[in-house]
């Protein structure tokens, strides 16, 4: 497998919405895609280039990704693992956002700010928080990071039944995972009592659910 590569910056293009460049290496040119921001930062022909590369091997093609930093490239990897975000989308995500503001817009999760990106929807933005957000915490901000469970105190004081009970309630609503967690913390967040009701957490979260449809 290829994961560096370093010559001369060659023949940078861009066509619709991809990015790349044919990077020359001791006589050979290998076709490296990037994301648009990443493509906006490159030098100018015939300068020397060194990339992180991610090689995807399909039946039908052999494609070369490109990134200056090797955390970006760690980062895409994360984003082809959730199911339904292919490589084009990766680079949307990146292209749209810095790594770091991405981490964080998983993490916390914003959703609007993840459906900016070229390509995702609400349902993509979604799967990405729930399936990057534990990972992308641990690893890229800390267990003490924004969006980490350790700054609501109430919820995390709230017994696991009565978690259960307010979680079951609201799934037989028909909210999602994902909205069901956001409501949480944002009550949590507001001082809500861990000792109140059942019955007052669902409630709050009912009216925090209705104002974020808004």
């Amino acid at each position: 497998m290829i994961g560096w590569l370093q010559g001369e910056l060659a023949d940078p293009w861009q066509h619709d919405k991809r990015c790349g460049l044919m990077l020359l290496c001791q006589g050979v040119g290998y076709e490296v895609q990037v994301s648009q921001r990443e493509w906006q930062r490159l030098p100018p022909p015939g300068a020397a280039l060194g990339l992180h590369i991610h090689q995807s091997i399909r039946e039908d093609a052999w494609t070369l990704y490109g990134f200056t930093a090797r955390q970006e490239r760690d980062l895409f990897r994360e984003l082809v693992a959730v199911s339904g975000v292919g490589p084009q989308m990766a680079l949307g995500l990146l292209g749209a956002l810095e790594p770091e503001e991405l981490v964080q817009a998983i993490v916390q999760p914003d959703l609007r700010r993840l459906c900016h990106a070229p390509g995702v929807g609400k349902r993509t933005a979604e799967r990405l928080a729930v399936e990057l957000r534990g990972r992308l915490q641990e690893r890229y901000l800390g267990p003490a990071g924004p969006g980490a469970d350790s700054g609501d105190g109430s919820l995390s004081s709230l017994a696991d039944g009565s978690r259960d009970d307010i979680h079951g309630t609201l799934v037989s609503l028909g909210f999602a995972e994902l909205e069901i967690h956001r409501a949480l913390h944002a009550v949590a967040a507001q001082g809500l009592d861990p000792e109140a009701s059942t019955e007052d957490w669902i409630r709050d979260c009912l009216r925090w659910l209705s104002r974020s449809a808004a």
